[in-house]
Formats: C-alpha cells, sequence, structure tokens
C-alpha cells in the first residue's frame, strides 16, 4: 500500500479528533475525572476500540503502529534542550535519600523482572528472552519507554514487543491510579497520611483538566522575533534538528556496524547534549525558552501515547495472556513491596507521600503519581514533587541507557549479565546510602 503525507494529515486528524473527545469526556465525566485519565489515553483506547484494531470504524492508514517510534525521538531530543544545568554534589546534598530509593527500585524493575521471566515465564511458556522487560518498559518507563523498547525489538524481528510493551503501560497507568486510590484510602483510615484531602477538595482544573481564567499561565517567551522566524518554529527547528541528527547518526551506525543496532531515540538524546553544549558555551542558551521546548516534548507524547495504544494488535496479546498476566501481577506485587516495606524504611519524614507518589510513576507515569500526590497533599507541603524533581536529573542518564542497551544484551544472548549489572549496581547503591545514612531504619517522624 503506498502511503503519503496525506496519510499522515489524516491519521493526525483522526488522532485529533479523539483527543477532543477523550479532553470533554475528562471534563464531563465524573467517573473519568475520579481515575485522572489523561485525555491522550482515552484517546488511545477509543482508537484501539474504532479503529483498525477493533471495530474499523475510524479509517487509520496502516501506518500507525510505525509514529511512536519517531515521536519517541522528539521526546528524547528535548529533555537535554529543556534541563537545567546539573550539579551533582548539589543534588545529592539535598535529595539524595530520594535518588537512592528511586534508582533502585528501577534498576531492580529491569533486572528482576527480566529474571523473573527467564527462570519461570521464557522455559514455560517460551516466550521470547526479552519478555521480561516488558515489565519495566511499560510500568516504570511508560508509553515513551515502550515505544522505545518496542521499536528496537521489532528491528530485529520480535514483532510483537511493541504491542506487548504498549499493553503493559496502559495496564500500568491503570493500576497505578486504581490500586493507588485504594492505598490512599487504607492509609487515611489508619492516620498514616499527613495532609489528605477529599476527591471533592481538589481544585477544579485537576479534576476536569480545564484551567480556569485565573489559573492560566502562558507557556512560555518569545526569544526572536516573528519578522524573522515565529518562535515556536524556532524551537520546533531545534528538537527536529536534534531527533534527526540522532537517525542519521543510527543509520550511519548500522551501515558500519550491521549487527549493532543504536536507537535513534539515545543518539538524539546525545545531540540535544552536545549542542545544548555548545550553545551554552557560545552564551546563547537564553535564546531557548525550556517551557517552549518542554511542551514540544509533552506535545509529542501525547500524540505517542493515543497512537501507541490505538495501535495495540489485540491478537497477539490474547495469544501471550497467560505469561502476560503473570508478569504483571509479580510487577504490582513488586511495586507494593517497595511502596508498604521499603518506603517506610527509607524515609524519615512524610514516607507515605513519597511512597504513594513513588507508586504512582513506577507503575504508570509521572503523571499518575502527581495526580496521586495532589491527593495525598494537595498543598505541595511534603516537597515531595520538588525533591523527585531534582532527584530525577541524575536518575535519567541511567534510564536512558537501560532502555538503550537492553535490547542489545538479550539479543546478543547475554541477559543474565543484564540481571547481574543492574541487581549489581542496585546492591552497590544501597550500601553507598546506607554509608551516607540515607536509609534510615528505625524509629520514623512521619509529620
Amino acid at each position: 500500500m503506498e502511503f503519503t503525507l496525506w496519510d499522515v494529515l489524516t491519521d493526525l486528524g483522526l488522532l485529533s479528533l479523539l483527543l477532543l473527545v477523550g479532553m470533554v469526556l475528562r471534563a464531563r465525566v465524573i467517573f473519568l475525572q475520579r481515575s485522572f485519565m489523561p485525555a491522550s489515553i482515552i484517546a488511545g483506547i477509543l482508537g484501539l476500540i474504532l479503529g483498525p484494531n477493533g471495530f474499523q470504524i475510524i479509517p487509520f492508514s496502516d501506518f500507525i503502529g510505525t509514529y511512536p517510534s519517531v515521536l519517541i525521538a522528539i521526546v528524547f531530543a528535548s529533555i537535554p534542550l529543556s534541563s537545567e544545568k546539573f550539579d551533582w554534589r548539589k543534588v545529592m546534598d539535598k535529595v539524595g535519600g530520594f535518588w537512592s530509593y528511586s534508582q533502585i527500585i528501577m534498576l531492580l524493575m529491569w533486572g528482576l523482572g527480566l529474571m523473573f521471566a527467564l527462570i519461570f515465564l521464557v522455559p514455560t511458556f517460551h516466550v521470547h528472552d526479552g519478555f521480561g522487560l516488558l515489565l519495566a518498559a511499560g510500568f516504570v518507563g511508560g508509553h515513551g519507554t515502550a515505544a522505545a523498547l518496542g521499536d528496537a525489538f521489532q528491528q530485529q524481528g520480535w514483532e510483537e514487543a511493541t504491542s506487548l510493551a504498549m499493553t503493559s503501560a496502559t495496564i500500568g497507568a491503570i493500576v497505578a491510579i486504581g490500586v493507588g486510590l485504594l492505598l490512599i484510602r487504607s492509609a487515611a483510615n489508619k492516620g498514616e497520611a499527613n495532609y489528605i484531602s477529599r476527591f471533592e477538595e481538589l481544585p477544579t482544573e485537576y479534576r476536569t483538566g480545564l484551567l480556569p481564567k485565573e489559573k492560566r499561565t502562558s507557556m512560555g517567551n518569545d526569544t526572536v522575533s516573528s519578522i524573522s522566524i515565529d518562535p515556536l518554529v524556532f524551537h520546533l527547528a531545534l528538537v527536529l534538528l536534534v531527533a534527526t541528527g540522532g537517525y542519521f547518526l543510527s543509520q550511519f551506525g548500522e551501515r558500519l556496524f550491521p549487527q549493532l543496532t543504536i536507537p535513534a531515540f539515545s543518539l538524539a538524546f546525545l545531540v540535544g547534549l552536545f549542542l545544548n553544549i555548545m550553545i551554552q558555551k557560545a552564551e546563547v542558551d537564553h535564546y531557548i525558552d525550556k517551557n517552549v521546548v518542554s511542551k514540544v516534548s509533552g506535545s509529542a507524547t501525547d500524540i505517542l501515547v493515543a497512537f501507541g495504544i490505538a495501535s495495540i494488535n489485540l491478537t497477539v496479546v490474547a495469544e501471550n495472556i497467560v505469561p502476560f498476566s503473570i508478569l504483571i501481577i509479580f510487577g504490582i506485587l513488586f511495586s507494593y513491596f517497595f511502596y508498604k516495606v521499603v518506603s517506610k524504611n527509607y524515609f524519615q519524614e512524610n514516607w507515605f507521600e513519597k511512597g504513594i507518589f513513588t507508586w504512582g510513576w513506577i507503575t504508570g507515569a509521572v503523571a499518575m503519581a502527581i495526580a496521586l500526590l495532589r491527593i495525598v497533599d494537595p498543598r505541595m507541603e511534603s516537597k515531595t514533587l520538588d525533591e523527585y524533581g531534582l532527584a530525577y536529573i541524575p536518575i535519567a542518564p541511567v534510564e536512558i541507557m537501560l532502555i538503550t542497551f537492553s535490547p542489545m544484551f538479550i539479543l546478543h544472548g547475554r541477559p543474565w549479565l543484564f540481571v547481574t549489572i543492574t541487581v549489581g549496581l542496585s546492591i552497590l547503591i544501597i550500601l553507598f546510602s546506607i554509608r551516607r545514612g540515607w536509609i534510615m531504619i528505625g524509629e520514623r517522624e512521619n509529620g
């Protein structure tokens, strides 16, 4: 089937319709408000039901499954251009405990998820050796990581990877909120929450997704004159240049080393880092508005999520339903253990708020985590989100390396080496945290 630019336009137009419908449903339907489901996920589910993999009512093209692998390169290209200057010592002194807790749970979900599958699922159900990575890709990674990992495996012949990873991410988002609300209710009844509020007390914009006039803010500042170039086009050009550079580098690397595939998104991140360093050295970084770049990244993420869910192959999911369900249950139990047991002993102060926030992002995404945090800490008095923002700075490069290199370990027959590295690093971080006094076992102050 011939693919033209008009197919791109119609696919985006149809998806835009679903996104607007999703936004209206979120604003009007109480059930969806209580679920905190983003419009992008609602749109994706509608696209899955009504699109080519469902009732075939919406005439998407046959290529909607390829969009996420392109959009993820745009998302990763935006990260360096929207990041603040990093001071390792400052971050570690301020949020070392939150960093180590988050880093450990991320590494273990990647490593133990793969180990669990290699021991129980691969020999029993004869699934792909990389099957266990679907857990971390969907849960701790979200739809963006699911697109990246699925694309990496798909290029090497595992065609089902993308659909399974996207399903994992969608289930993770639902679990994050569904189980998270139950955990909040239980903690409130036990008096473990410090700043709890009811759903009805949340700000209107948080329930409906619509901002009232008095709470609206600017998307960014004009840093160049529209007489020369439109400010949005300027920022979009920078991001697309970086993403394209990552793609060309990926293609060049494949020609040099046919057996080694480095995803375009990870190389786009490196190109973005290089460009950001050059811009700072030239002292022209003040012409880049980080808020605008973040909006470009956020827009690409919303479209990625919707297309990713809409392109899920339900037949593939049905064929793997038993091992896939077992893997998901393992992930839920793993995340619950960290919330219920580890967070209590890790944080001296506000363990519940930090624990429920981490539950949200380790099973769903940061958006789900923020939704749960706004319920338990509506005025953000625990400073959990501030601490996470700082802690994630050193976590981001590790996450990108995990996403980039984990498929390579599998495809080159070294899955157990990947398990050893991730678990080993987790142990080293635990020992380092004990030495620094970040792990607090014993009496705890919860307020």
